[in-house]
């Protein structure tokens, strides 16, 4: 705890005068491309992640947490601004949000707090712009940024409250050598194309999310040792995985999101909750823990009666978009999904979904194994299509099918399911302001 003088005209009120406030220090743990399902925290039977598994134990996990945007700049500048990417400016990944726009160390520094970031927070070299009391070892995978905050973290003597982002680069490519994960043990999810290259790269993959959790561990350890108990600690992931079906799509493994909170005293432990949530929402969570309150112009709403145990109640809908990563992936496209549905809108079907993935020429690509399988074994082909190739507009049930394999737009029996859930993406969609802008050049399905 610290205590600060900061002037009324913050809270808005309209004396000069000061007064003396508690104010707790917060600290944010951010993984880079980690899909929720892929932790035991969130269900893997063949992946622990024992540091996810004790931090749950002492606060709340969110079971429905989403991201505005499943690429790693969009994504970012939606949690550092509030705002959704066509408001914000941001919108392909490598962007930048827009410079009149208020980001959320100002929020902060104004209520005197010291604002630091560690590692990947923004996106990469992004990070000092967003106004960080002190960024640091933001570049790409970066990796001595966690055991640098660490020690940081324990040399630092100021008096002031402080905001602590600490962004790790895992589990982002290249994921390292399997050193502790036997890749014979691993499942395979039953929507990618099953081959030994496919093995090989997500026991690869398994490894780099081990990576985050020790360090998550560490981050958390040091957090409640150095700054006492209240303190507001929050893990999240900026949108799921680099494999198909992942990251840069509008499916829930690219925009579902693992989150928990710990705070001490305030938050009740050993909790779960199906509160809809979205990362425009955590700068106005955040200042409300502090006892302000954001602006309305803002798209995110803060969901501290949630963190408190005050309600289990949040958003009713989620929306999220994606609009493309340079040239190899331009794919603009919206969804919008309740508890139950999901929408997604694709934009321009005609364009053929590229990404990273096709050319992935690190140790042990699997996407050429895929190809090669497709050739000879009818399903495969069909997944392999099914990444290239989208309808123009996708529902699925996620009650009965949380993978998201079963189209359900065509059917007559949803038809009207399907025009409300139109009608309120496009009401949204007018009020963002969203040009449905083609950033980059799109490669053309073939005829």
């Amino acid at each position: 705890m610290r205590f600060v003088l900061i002037g009324l005209s913050i809270l808005a009120c309209s004396a000069c005068q000061l007064v003396a406030a508690e104010l707790p220090d917060i600290v944010v743990f951010l993984s880079d491309d980690h899909t929720i399902g892929d932790s035991s925290l969130y269900g893997s039977t063949d992946l622990k992640t024992p540091n996810m598994d004790r931090i749950a134990m002492q606060g709340l996990t969110f079971d429905q947490a989403f991201v505005a945007s499943p690429s790693c700049a969009p994504s970012r500048a939606a949690l550092l601004t509030g705002l959704m990417p066509s408001r914000n400016g941001a919108e392909p990944n490598h962007s930048r949000p827009d410079k009149e726009i208020k980001k959320l160390p100002a929020y902060f520094q104004e209520l005197g707090y010291e604002v630091v970031s560690f590692g990947k927070v923004g996106h990469y070299r992004q990070t000092p712009e967003y106004g960080f009391d002190i960024a640091k070892h933001f570049k790409y995978h970066e990796d001595i940024a966690v055991p640098e905050a660490l020690k940081w973290l324990d040399a630092r003597e100021s008096d002031k409250p402080l905001l602590l982002f600490v962004g790790t680069n895992w589990p982002h490519v290249p994921w390292p050598e399997p050193e502790t994960i036997d890749a014979k043990t691993i499942k395979i999810p039953l929507h990618h194309v099953h081959t030994p290259q496919t093995r090989i790269a997500r026991a690869r993959y398994y490894q780099a999310i081990t990576t985050m959790d020790r360090e998550l561990g560490e981050v958390f350890d040091a957090a409640y040792e150095k700054l006492g108990d209240d303190t507001l600690f929050l893990h999240t992931s900026d949108h799921g995985a680099q494999w198909p079906f992942g990251k840069w799509t509008l499916y829930d493994e690219g925009i579902r999101t693992p989150m928990i909170a710990v705070w001490p005293g305030k938050i009740p432990p050993s909790k779960r909750t199906e509160a809809m949530v979205s990362w425009v929402d955590i700068l106005p969570t955040l200042y409300a823990a502090v006892g302000q309150t954001a602006p309305e112009e803002i798209d995110g709403r803060s969901f501290l009666p949630v963190l408190l145990g005050e309600t289990d109640t949040h958003r009713d809908v989620i929306f999220t978009v994606h609009s493309g990563d340079g040239n190899k992936n331009v794919y603009p496209t919206r969804s919008i999904r309740t508890p139950r549905w999901k929408y997604i809108r694709n934009l321009h079907p005609e364009f053929k979904f590229t990404s990273h993935i096709l050319g992935d020429t690190r140790p042990q690509p699997y996407w050429g194994s895929w190809v090669e399988k497709a050739n000879k074994v009818p399903e495969a082909a069909r997944k392999v299509k099914r990444y290239l190739e989208r309808p123009a507009v996708e529902l699925y049930d996620l009650k009965a099918d949380p993978t998201e394999q079963n189209n359900l737009a065509a059917y007559v029996e949803h038809k009207e399911k399907l025009a409300s859930l139109a009608n309120q993406l496009d009401a949204w969609m007018k009020t963002q302001g969203d040009q449905q802008k083609v950033y980059g050049e799109p490669t053309l399905l073939k005829n």
